[in-house]
């Protein structure tokens, strides 16, 4: 689990026009809530924060400043960037206690080649990342799937995964992950042909 620390500021004007002179300012509104506080109006600089955040979304960021805010560990909940020239628009941040459980969104990752695309199949990712719950300090940065052993016609369910330990992915249906399809007959004839 990455861990990191980020200097911020309150945000007195609040609004379109405050949030204007902010980015004019090459800096982002962004809030703090969560469990037992007020959500706060912070400001942070948008470069500081992508240092921070590094690769990992789920990266634990202890917030410095003068405020309620200082000192609290958090989340990045939700990042809103520019639609054309990607900068940071605003950001969200969620206050956690490192000692309750967090649902959070793990991205996943395949390993190796698996045998069904050697035979000239393809994989198929079905999902990208997978939601679970475990404690703040557990969170993983990928999960990782070893796909070296799957043959063509092979399905990957949520149950199939090997998560780390203290890792739990609460669902209510056996949702496909993966899977490895052939080639279909018809690409097969014209092959021949």
């Amino acid at each position: 689990m990455s861990q990191a620390e980020l200097n911020v500021s309150t945000r007195t004007r609040l609004g379109k026009g405050g949030n204007r002179v902010l980015r004019s300012q090459e800096q982002a509104p962004a809030v703090v809530y969560g469990k037992g506080m007020d959500p706060c109006a912070i400001t942070i600089d948008p470069k500081t924060f992508k240092k921070a955040l590094g690769r990992d979304i789920n990266t634990l960021i202890t917030l410095k400043g003068e405020g309620p805010f200082d000192g609290k560990v958090v989340i990045v909940k939700e990042i809103k960037k520019h639609a054309i020239r990607r900068n940071i628009m605003h950001v969200d941040f969620l206050a956690i206690d490192l000692t309750k459980p967090v649902q959070v969104m793990v991205p996943l990752h395949t390993v190796g080649k698996s045998q069904g695309e050697k035979d000239g199949g393809s994989l198929q990712m079905i999902r990208h990342e997978l939601e679970v719950t475990c404690l703040p300090t557990a969170i993983p940065a990928v999960i990782e799937i070893d796909v070296t052993a799957l043959k063509v016609g092979t399905v990957l369910h949520v149950n199939d995964l090997q998560l780390p330990a203290g890792v739990e992915a609460p669902h209510d249906v056996n949702f496909t992950i993966l899977t490895i399809t052939g080639i279909t007959a018809e690409a097969e004839e014209q092959a021949e042909a």
